[in-house]
Formats: C-alpha cells, structure tokens, sequence
C-alpha cells in the first residue's frame, strides 16, 4: 500500500485542491498516465505538484529513473532490483544507435558521456556530478557507473585492453568497501553516510580505452574519532577490527588540582594506556608524558619549558593524537589504492569524473562539518545554476533570441555570507584561530552578528539557549552552534605528538610518520615566533576550489539522487521529504527552463561543416518566407559568420525537418528533438553516401575483375600458342634429325650393298658366265626372291640385332618376315655362301629399278648351313657372317 505524509489536513482545502485538479484536467484534455511521463518536462503543467505526483506514480510502478530536463533523477528503491545493473541492460544501452529513445537510465548518462569523449567536442573530459541528501543512492549510483564504464571502455577485440579494464575495474570495485569502512559512519539520517568526498577520475587513452584511474578526497571528518552526535556511531572499521586508537579513546584524565602537577589517570584508563601503547609500538611512559605534559621555548634566548596540561587539554591532545594517526591512515590507504590502480601520465589522454559527495546535512546539533559539508554543497549548486540555469538565458539574451526568463533561486547571497570578501562567517572564524586568544561561543555569535548584520541570508534564533547562528541555505535554515568552532578550526598538532609517532616501532606508522633528519621544528613556539595557523576552513575551501576548477573544464551531468523516506523501507512515498528535496535542489526551475529553451548550442562553422551534407535530402529550393532564424517570424536574423552557405542550409533543413531550430549572433540552438531529427537526417544521408560508394566500388571492383579476366585469358592464349609453336619445332627438328639419319643410313646401306654386290657379280662372271633367262627359276625360288627383294632390309635389320639366346628368337623373326613355313628351328638353317645356287645379287640402279641376278645369292635357305668359306665372303656379306657365328648373340 501507498503510504502518504503530507502534512495537509483534510476538509475544504483537500477538496478544493481536487476540484483544481479535475479543472485542470478537463482544461487539458486526456492526459497520458503519470507513470508513463519518461521526463518531467512532459508534465502539464509543470509545477511542484504535478512533478510530485509523477515521480510518485513512478515510483510505485518500480520505475526510479526520471529525466527532468539535463538533470537525470534517481528515486532510491530501496530494495534490491538485480535486472535493474545486469551487464546485459548495459550492453543493450552501449549498442543502442540513440540511447535517449530508450527508459531513463543512468546507464544513458554514462553512455553520454563515454560518446562526447569519443566525438572529441570541447571539452573533451566529462564530469558526472552525483548529489542527493545522505541515504539517497549518491554511492550506489557511483558505483553501477564505475562497472558501466569498465563494462563498455574495454576494446572487443583487444583480449589485453579488456583485462586490463576488468583488472581495473575490479580493483577499484574492492577499493570502495575498505574505503566505506575507513570513511563512512552511521549518523541520524543513513546507516552508511559517506563522512568525505570523493571524486574519481577514468583515465582513457586515445582510443577511449580504460587505462587507469586515481581517487581523491575531500574533508574527512577526523572529529568523528573522537566525538559522536548522540544515536550516531564512528567510522565501520572501530566496529570491524580493533586499532590501538580504541584504547586511546579509553584514555581518561581527572583533574590534578595544582597546575604544577599533571593530570592523573582514572582508576580503570591505565590498563587501555597501556594496551594502546602496546598496540601502536610506543612507550608506555614516553606516551603519558606527551599527552600530559607540552613543551614550550620562550624569551629571546629561546629557553625550553615544560608546562602540565589542564584536564581539557589532556583531553584535547588524546583527541588530536588519534585523528592524526586516523588521518595519516587514510591519506595512506588512498594513495595505496591509487598506485595499484592509477596509470602512467603519458598512457591516457582524457577522463570521465565521477564527484560522489556528502548531501546536504541538518542536524539538531550543527557544527564546523556541517557547516563545511552544506558549504560545498551550496558551491555544487552555484556551479549547476551557472551551468544550466543563469548560463542559459543569459546566453539567449546575448545571442540576441527573444526570451522570457525564468526566475530560479540564486544562492549566490549565501556563498557571500559564507565565504564573501573582506568579511564572512569564514574570515570570521579564521580570524578568532590566528588571534591565539581564548574564544567564547557567545563572544563568537556576537562577533558574527555585527560583523554581518544585514545580510538576507543570515538568521538568529533569540529562543535557543544556546550560542548560534542560522545560515538560510539553497535547502532550507540550518543553526550551527558557536561552540567548539574555533578549536575544530584550528586543529592543532602540537610537534610533540609528531615526534612521537616518529619514534614508533610498528612498520605501518613509521610509514605514516617517517622520520625526517632535516626537521628543524623544534618545541611548540610561543609568542611572535609563531608561525600563521593554516585551519580546516582554509584547506578544505582551497580543496573545493581546485575541485570546482577541474569540473568547469569539463562538460558537466547531473543525477539527483531522492530519498524517498527516512525510514529506508520500499514502497513508502513521503511527499513532505521528497517535496522539500525537490525544492533544496531547483529542480522545478530546471523543468522550466529545459522545457522552455534550447540546450543544444552549436557554433555557425560547426554547424555548417557536420550538417551541410543534408542539401541532398532534396534538391534546392528557393527561400521561404519562414526564413531560417525567424524568432517566431517577428524579428529579422541577425547576421552570420557564413551568410550565404548556412541561410541555404538552414532553409532546405526547415523545409525537409520542421523543427524548433533558432539562429542567433554566433550559435544556432536547438532541442533534443531537433537535434535528433537532424542526426537522423544526417545519418539518412551518410547511407546513401555510403551505398553509392559501394556501388561505385563494387562497379570498380567488377571492371576490373572482367579486365583481368580477359587479360589472363590472352596470357592463357599466349602461352598455350607459345608452347605448342615450341612443341611443334620440336617435333620438327627431331622428324628433320631422323629423316637426315635414315636417309644416310639408306644411302650408306645402298653403297655398301652396291660394292657387296657388283664385287660378287664380277667375280662370278668372270668364272661362269651365265644369263638369268638361260634356265628358269623353279616357284619356290620365284617365290622367294620376291621375298627377298621386298623385305631384304627387314630380315638385314633383323638379323643385326642381338635379340634372344643363341639367335634362336632371331630366326624366327625371319621367318615370319620372310613368310617361310614354320617347322622345327633344327630342319632349316640359314648358310650365307655364295657357291650355292639362289639370287646372284641385287643391285640398285640409277633409275631406281633393282636388277635380279639370280646366278648366286649371299643367303642361302638349306637342311643345314655349312660354314662359309673365308675366300667367298667379302664386305656387306662378311658383316652378316660376323653376325652369325657362334656365341654371338
């Protein structure tokens, strides 16, 4: 069930504000339903309550991101939502073309801020400024950034880059519950209230890559050590693991009663002296000693003096000896987590800060912290107002754009009374610390009541009973009491409890209090040798002002953070708290503002040079009378830095996107939806850039695959004429090679045979002449010399080579070239002898004819082949018998 604390009674007044509402809603029409308005600008009308009751609709329907204009704000739930922080929702928001189209987030202000550091617009560095009462969500919001971050500045590609953000990531994910147990405490309005400002700063390189990071402080609330508001506690770690500072608290002095004597122990401190000094490597005696007793030098001989402690200023030493190690402790854990996790200067170039400070603070008991805390809280508000607010229509006033102005809570007067020149509540306190005079809370009060009467933002409560004064804040009146601000101002450190701490044996505080041999500081100096007293008020504001110089060199976003109760319970909607909330931080002056102006502002060159590829939405047109800076058509546009180029654009941009778009002196503004419609446009543009060049490309691509296909294909061509031109001369000159060798074996063999044969003829004649035609040749024969004479090479080829065992093979290929009949190898043999009867010879005639002479043949076919005589065979024949004697193969 929805629970309501409004403080409003019922009766008339309820049932009048029902009856406006009904009214208002009948003038309006339908409205959409209120937990459906995504940004509270949407709502109609804006005023305090309708901006309630959306957030509250909202709320109730588990939705607890709202966008109010630049402002994101960001409803505590109060219970966990896991699916809320998934690593899944945060790439789904990083990969989103546009993440503004999808639910607020503050995964969408992270991916904005990731991606002006990636578009390098000045400045390039980016600030996330998260604020809210304590209990609001300002650390929890801070850290699902720091793992949004880690999650999206990892390269995809690179497995090192991605290590090396996770390790990152990681280690400063560890970093932040040892830090919250060192720096946060339990106080009145939040169990884990942050008790110091952080900001942290995302080192990217050039390739917007997670490199590193490096975490600084702001005010730790050292009084906390020793002192704590009733139902408060002290820091996490006093309640987790026992330090020797826990001991030293159990510290007690009484009164000695003579101020020649020191201040005794209590009855039960001496056993935590004891365990302290143990604890933090002391002695016992040299400890009480310095606590008890301080030293002095005086005169101009510079004599030393030893004096004993009042029981308050044993007190007071005790208290400052623990906030020093306390402070030392934490300096050391910080630069600790900055060296594992910090990266080289020359390793990243822009960064992304994440500022989580304390709220804004109220108690019933108000001191210097408080009154430091609302401080720079009242200083983070100027800087919001100058940003957003005062920057913004000052700015359409000077561009020259007609502008009816907001009005919206100034808290400059504040900061006057606080930290004005030559005389505010600062100067004043400082000045009561360099006077080394006793301080009363009501000399004090008076001080400040007549040093700064007049002023708006200074009140006084004549009913307190106790000396006070009330500063009127952005937030609403705070009183802080007089007493003990002067001394928390101070913060002494007497050079006894430095020396001390020197001579310490633990390793971790010689760390801490390293011993330094050209320390001159001698005993506490009294009188004109005192050196000027540098108080909290001036380092803490010297501090704030380094930070706020940081932030105005970087393009600022806020989240404000809304506690939705104080009881810290889902599902419980005080519309008191939250009321006074919305008011403390201008956030309905914001919604004006950002529903009224124009919060994108782009210079006329930038301007032209990213949008003037848009004329080829469409083809030129000639000008309108709407006119591209019209001011609602009522006043002429002032003159440009590109006149003809960025009126053309201009128009051809109204007429292709109508759109609330305005030209001033030097800047064209904007909203968000125009400046959506024109990256749309610009994206359209950049497609059918981007198809046309790949048409061309591919059109390139295929000309030129078709223009060497062609070429290799006549290189084919080339080559394949080449080789069989080259084959054919080849084949060519080995046919030229063989016909010149059997033409001179023919011609040699022809000799030979001719010699063989006419030297055989002659001799023949000359013993037995005898004529062919004197007695015919029987069949046989006939037959034979046919043979003969046809394959008489072949059988000669035959009969030459050495083929088989012992000629057998051989004959038989006669044989068969001679087409002999076939029988026993043993009934014929071949006798070359020219005694017996066959062909005489063959001779070759010079027409080409062969002449038989059949009188005597060189083969002779019988039963038996008798051995040839010696004197019978001569050249040609004599080869053929060679070739046939035994055991020639």
């Amino acid at each position: 069930m929805l629970q309501q604390v409004n403080g409003h009674g019922s009766g008339s007044a309820a049932h009048g504000g029902e009856s406006l509402r009904e009214d208002l809603q009948d003038l309006l029409g339908e409205e959409v339903p209120m937990q459906q308005l995504d940004d509270l600008t949407k709502v109609n009308p804006v005023t305090l309550e309708t901006v309630l009751r959306c957030l509250q609709a909202r709320y109730m329907a588990d939705t607890f991101y709202t966008n109010a204009g630049c402002t994101l704000v960001a409803m505590n739930p109060f219970k966990p939502v896991p699916q809320l922080y998934s690593p899944e929702l945060m790439r789904e928001y990083h990969a989103a073309s546009q993440p503004q189209t999808l639910k607020p987030h503050i995964f969408t202000v992270g991916e904005q801020t990731y991606r002006n550091v990636k578009s390098l617009i000045e400045p390039v560095n980016q600030s996330v400024v998260v604020s809210g009462e304590s209990g609001a969500g300002k650390t929890w919001t801070s850290r699902c950034l720091m793992k949004f971050y880690a999650v999206v500045a990892a390269s995809p590609t690179s497995w090192e880059s991605h290590k090396v953000a996770e390790r990152i990531e990681q280690r400063i994910l560890n970093s932040n519950p040892v830090m919250e147990a060192f720096g946060n405490a339990c106080t009145l309005r939040n169990s884990n209230s942050s008790r110091f400002g952080k900001f942290i700063q995302l080192q990217l390189n050039g390739a917007q890559q997670m490199t590193g990071a490096a975490v600084q402080t702001y005010l730790l609330e050292k009084t906390r050590v020793a002192f704590q508001a009733p139902s408060e506690r002290n820091f996490h770690i006093f309640y987790q693991a026992l330090a020797g500072l826990l001991h030293l608290g159990n510290t007690r002095f009484a009164d000695s009663g003579n101020e020649a004597q020191p201040c005794p122990l209590v009855d039960d401190a001496q056993c935590s002296v004891g365990t302290s000094a143990l604890l933090l490597g002391l002695p016992e005696d040299h400890l009480l000693e310095t606590l008890r007793i301080r030293t002095i030098r005086a005169g101009r001989g510079q004599q030393v003096f030893q004096k004993p402690c009042s029981q308050a200023e044993c007190d007071t030493r005790r208290d400052c000896l623990a906030k020093l190690v306390y402070a030392r402790l934490f300096d050391w854990l910080v630069s600790v987590i900055n060296s594992s996790i910090c990266a080289a200067p020359d390793s990243w170039t822009t960064f992304i800060g994440l500022l989580d400070v304390y709220g804004f603070e109220s108690f019933p008991n108000n001191s210097l912290e408080q009154l430091c805390i609302n401080y720079a809280n009242e200083k983070l508000q100027q800087h919001f107002v100058a940003h957003y607010l005062r920057a913004q229509q000052e700015e359409y006033a000077v561009e020259g754009l007609e502008w009816s102005f907001v009005s919206y809570q100034d808290n400059q007067p504040c900061l006057e009374l606080i930290e004005g020149s030559p005389v505010s509540i600062c100067s004043l306190i400082n000045e009561e610390c360099r006077l080394n005079r006793p301080s009363s809370a009501a000399q004090l009060q008076t001080r400040i009541e007549s040093a700064l009467t007049g002023r708006p933002r200074l009140g006084r409560d004549r009913l307190s009973p106790e000396p006070s004064f009330i500063v009127l804040h952005y937030a609403g009146p705070v009183r802080y009491r007089t007493a003990g601000l002067v001394e928390k101002n101070k913060d002494p450190v007497p050079p006894e409890l430095t020396r001390l701490l020197q001579q310490s044996q633990d390793p971790l505080l010689k760390v801490l209090f390293p011993a330094d041999p050209e320390d001159k500081s001698q005993e506490e100096p009294s009188g004109q040798n005192r050196a000027p007293v540098l108080t909290v008020v001036s380092k803490f504001k010297a501090s704030l002002e380094q930070l706020l110089q940081v932030l105005h060199g970087t393009t600022p976003h806020y989240i404000r953070c809304i506690k939705p109760n104080s009881q810290a319970q889902a599902q419980i909607f005080h519309r008191e708290e939250v009321l006074s909330q919305l008011e403390a931080c201008g956030l309905v002056e914001t919604i004006h503002i950002s529903a009224a102006g124009f919060p994108i502002r782009v210079s006329h060159r930038n301007f032209v040079e990213r949008y003037q590829l848009l004329r080829r939405l469409r083809p030129a047109i000639t000008p309108s009378p709407h006119g591209p800076c019209p001011n609602g058509g009522r006043s002429e546009c002032p003159p440009c830095t590109e006149p003809a180029t960025l009126q053309g654009l201009l128009q051809e941009i109204l007429h292709a996107l109508p759109a609330p778009l305005h030209c001033g002196r030097t800047k064209v503004f904007m909203t968000d939806s125009t400046l959506e419609l024109l990256e749309r446009g610009r994206a359209q543009v950049l497609e059918q850039c981007a198809r046309r060049i790949q048409r061309g490309w591919r059109r390139h691509r295929c000309r030129t695959q078709a223009r060497r296909r062609r070429a290799a294909v006549l290189i084919q061509a080339a080559v394949r004429s080449w080789l069989t031109r080259k084959h054919v001369q080849q084949l060519h000159a080995a046919a030229t090679v063989i016909k010149r060798a059997w033409r001179e074996w023919r011609i040699r063999m022809a000799f030979l045979a001719s010699e063989e044969l006419d030297g055989v003829e002659e001799k023949h004649s000359s013993q037995a002449p005898c004529s062919p035609s004197s007695s015919p040749l029987p069949p046989a024969q006939t037959r034979l010399q046919g043979a003969i004479t046809r394959l008489w090479p072949l059988g000669l080829a035959l009969a030459n080579a050495a083929v088989g065992v012992h000629g057998f093979q051989r004959k038989l290929v006669v044989f068969a070239c001679l087409q002999l009949p076939v029988g026993s190898p043993k009934s014929c043999a071949i006798q070359t002898a020219q005694e017996q009867a066959g062909v005489l010879s063959i001779r070759a005639l010079p027409q080409g004819s062969i002449r038989f002479r059949c009188r005597k043949s060189p083969l002779r076919y019988a039963d038996t082949c008798p051995g040839p005589s010696p004197n019978s065979v001569t050249g040609f024949n004599q080869i053929l018998l060679e070739r046939h004697r035994p055991g020639h193969v």
